[in-house]
């Protein structure tokens, strides 16, 4: 079937980290939301629907890792097509049906539609045309799988994502190197190819699976416990503690603690420090003893602010939201629900305020513009570390997302 995933009208609610990618590109569980699409829903063939400044970033970085034919912003043509908002999580495969229906959500916002509109585009699903809303007007079918609103639901379900993800990865071959460690529950265990596992690692598996991806290596007297997932090429460091709900991405440096947290490419937390109910956007570098609260004294439900807007969360555990390239310094202490933007800086030896828009940077003396040009210096100099070079679709992605942040922050 012809399946088409669209970014909608809520996007900003996922910021900081939908302020550089499509709200399907981001991670939940042992991969992106994209990938649980294309699991459950079988298409044969995808349409993405995004903003158009993103639209070159799906071409190039999504539709070459996906074994289906993928269109970008494509109209809709004479055939069925089964729309799907790309904030839905499946946990399960999807059964599909040739009648025209929705589903529609409380805020009254489809979730998802089986149509036949030829035309129908990405301009009608982002600004809600007289066409889009004329598909309230069909039958209701019944929800089969979940919607995030904001970024701290995909938090919340992560131990639930990795779980079916690794279920979903049904027989696929786990190599178990020699060596003096220890695994509880080998069966929930899975090893790719050349993992490195140094002396006194504990891959505890007796409450969900533990999943390293190929390449990856643990240091010496870890302590892994599942439901968790080290991505390709990542480095845990000898010591850190990495417990239940904690997706580590391909590339990353970790260190000390880690709980219930979503970490994607190319991210650094080599230290010592906490972080906890946390998701952090790629290529973020944690300076040594940065530390996250995730719990208010009180015990209490926790807000969390972005520009002039407070959201109410729902949640008693709550770190920091960071999006990418943002840097903090040794000591950086982050309070309950703290919003850190797109390549921002906190260099401050005061606690830092909760809600630090994009491209700023943060010291004793104040608030100062980030900006642009120095920005990509200190790029060149970070992929220049992981012998990577930046190209001319790196600088348009962060002046998109200074666009995006003005929309979205205020």
């Amino acid at each position: 079937m012809h399946v088409v995933i669209f970014e909608g009208s809520r996007w900003h609610t996922f910021a900081p980290l939908s302020l550089s990618r499509p709200v399907f590109a981001l991670a939940s569980g042992a991969c992106t939301l994209l990938e649980k699409h294309v699991r459950h829903l079988r298409p044969t063939r995808l349409t993405l629907w995004v903003r158009p400044a993103l639209a070159d970033y799906c071409r190039r970085e999504m539709a070459p890792r996906l074994k289906v034919p993928v269109a970008v912003n494509e109209p809709l043509d004479d055939q069925t097509a089964l729309l799907v908002s790309g904030r839905t999580l499946h946990f399960s495969r999807f059964e599909h049906t040739e009648e025209q229906c929705v589903i529609v959500d409380e805020a009254n916002l489809i979730r998802k539609a089986v149509v036949r509109s030829p035309g129908l585009s990405y301009d009608d699903a982002m600004n809600r045309t007289p066409r889009w809303m004329k598909l309230f007007d069909l039958p209701r079918m019944d929800e089969q799988a979940r919607m995030a609103d904001y970024v701290w639901d995909l938090i919340n379900w992560n131990e639930e994502s990795l779980v079916e993800d690794f279920v979903a990865m049904g027989e696929l071959p786990s190599a178990k190197p020699a060596g003096p460690y220890h695994i509880v529950h080998d069966e929930n265990v899975w090893i790719a190819p050349q993992v490195k596992l140094e002396p006194g690692v504990v891959l505890d598996a007796s409450r969900g699976p533990v999943m390293l991806d190929t390449g990856c290596s643990i240091g010496a007297n870890a302590v892994l416990k599942g439901p968790c997932y080290v991505g390709a090429h990542a480095e845990v460091k000898p010591l850190c503690i990495i417990h239940a709900g904690t997706t580590i991405g391909p590339g990353c440096k970790v260190g000390g603690e880690i709980k219930n947290s979503i970490l994607t490419a190319n991210t650094n937390k080599a230290h010592e420090g906490y972080l906890g109910d946390s998701y952090l956007g790629e290529w973020v570098n944690l300076g040594a003893g940065t530390t996250t609260s995730n719990l208010k004294n009180t015990y209490g439900p926790i807000k969390l602010r972005i520009g002039a807007r407070e959201f109410e969360t729902g949640r008693r555990n709550l770190g920091s939201l960071i999006g990418d390239h943002s840097k903090t310094a040794i000591g950086t202490r982050l309070m309950t629900g703290s919003y850190v933007g797109y390549s921002s800086t906190i260099a401050t030896s005061a606690l830092p305020p909760t809600f630090i828009p994009s491209f700023r940077f943060i010291t004793d003396r104040g608030s100062e513009e980030y900006r642009v040009e120095k920005i990509l210096e200190v790029m060149k100099a970070v992929y220049g570390r992981r012998n990577k070079v930046p190209q001319p679709a790196d600088e348009a992605m962060v002046r998109y997302a200074q666009e995006a942040a003005r929309e979205v922050e205020g």
